[in-house]
């Protein structure tokens, strides 16, 4: 667990943020083991608690939002609210499975050049394109 905290506590400081006890503990999670992953509020919660955090629920929304805001982990929205936090903050493609709630990284099962976004409408006057979301919904056959 000592390198998942050290690996935890350089992300923080990668992304300029400063590093409670807390903290540390909940970035241990997400990027202790090098791996990218998705997590809502609720299975950071559970996750936290498995391992013996003492950490409200409250707590971990804040942090999550902290770490958003710094960059270090990117928010998507699916469901008409629900977060899910990605550790991984390039621009790509998810999959969502709408009987489980589940997100998955389209690249983890398809080739990084399928997924193609083309004509997008121009932005107003004053503003530029940030990013765009491609969440694919997906129902078991």
């Amino acid at each position: 667990m000592e390198a998942a905290k050290r690996r935890g506590a350089a992300w923080l400081e990668a992304g300029g943020v400063r590093a409670t006890r807390q903290r540390v503990a909940l970035a241990a999670l997400l990027v202790g083991d090098g791996e990218h992953r998705h997590v809502t509020a609720e299975s950071l919660f559970e996750t936290a608690r498995a391992h013996g955090e003492k950490v409200s629920l409250a707590t971990i929304y804040n942090t999550l939002r902290a770490f958003t805001e710094a960059g270090i982990l990117r928010e998507i929205t699916v469901d008409g609210g629900k977060s899910h936090f990605d550790t991984d903050t390039s621009n790509h493609a998810h999959f969502y499975w709408e009987d489980t709630g589940e997100l998955a990284d389209v690249r983890e099962r398809a080739a990084a050049g399928d997924v193609e976004v083309r004509n997008l409408p121009a932005p107003p006057e004053g503003a530029r394109i940030a990013g765009v979301d491609v969440v694919i919904r997906l129902r078991r056959a």
